[in-house]
């Protein structure tokens, strides 16, 4: 007769606390989140919880939660805004749920046992987070507050859109594994995702997710104009070619009314 495999224990769960929150919140998000993670058979090597109260009283959902695992080598990440921190995190149990959920059918598709997606569906996001709202910062106060700059993954759209569902992100910067574009993919709504590469280029290859692709080359910037026509435009982030390297950039707002900006190293 087989043994059923015994599980070993996990990690310790991180938890973060930022700001003034109800007590027994930290102890509370612990234990949903360890009710996640009694469901995966897979290992998990890391678990870490953020909690924070935004302070802009106008905010109608004040109450943020954000989880970060990796499930034996495979990073998956939820972040979800509530009125209440115990609605965020009832939510962040849900939304971790279903990154886990889509992470163990892409694994178990690459191994065989399911259908790759796309045979029978996409398996696009069950259902989009609750995102944050962003600080009504005014634009005279902005700043490039995060610069993170980093080797882009070179991978089909396929992979970066299943990469970005599974890190919970609004875009994904990526350098595309067919032509060589820096590209950027992102969500349009609830059925499908765009793509726009800084050379479009006709020759993708299959692709498998409900995609489009944005047939205008990425607009040529610097920094400051990268800013002023994030500020003008009013979405939530650009794509532009750096007017001194050439690379695809993004510039983005963050949720503290900030900037971001995000640049290929090298």
């Amino acid at each position: 007769m087989a043994k059923t495999p015994v599980k070993r224990p996990g990690p310790e769960i991180q938890v973060e606390v930022q700001g003034d929150l109800p007590p027994g919140t930290a102890e509370r998000a612990r234990a949903k989140v360890q009710a996640v993670l009694d469901e995966i058979s897979d290992p998990v090597l890391y678990v870490r919880i953020r909690l924070s109260r935004m302070r802009n009283p106008s905010t109608e959902r004040p109450c943020l939660a954000q989880a970060s695992l990796d499930v034996n080598g495979r990073p998956a990440r939820a972040h979800v805004a509530a009125a209440t921190m115990t609605e965020a995190v009832d939510l962040l149990r849900d939304r971790l749920t279903l990154q886990v959920g889509r992470l163990r059918r892409h694994w178990e598709a690459r191994r065989g046992a399911l259908p790759t997606p796309g045979e029978h569906e996409w398996r696009h996001g069950e259902e989009p987070a609750r995102r944050p709202e962003h600080f009504p910062r005014p634009p005279e106060e902005r700043e490039v507050v995060r610069h993170k700059s980093f080797a882009l993954a070179q991978e089909t759209a396929d992979e970066a859109a299943f990469e970005m569902d599974s890190m919970d992100y609004a875009f994904h910067l990526f350098t595309d594994l067919a032509t060589g574009e820096d590209s950027v993919i992102y969500r349009t709504g609830s059925h499908g995702y765009r793509l726009a590469q800084v050379h479009p280029e006709p020759r993708l290859g299959p692709v498998v997710a409900p995609l489009t692709v944005s047939p205008t080359a990425a607009p040529v910037l610097d920094l400051p104009a990268a800013k002023k026509r994030l500020d003008i435009t009013g979405l939530p982030f650009v794509f532009f070619a750096d007017a001194q390297t050439g690379r695809g950039n993004i510039l983005y707002h963050r949720y503290d009314g900030h900037y971001g900006l995000i640049a290929p190293a090298g």
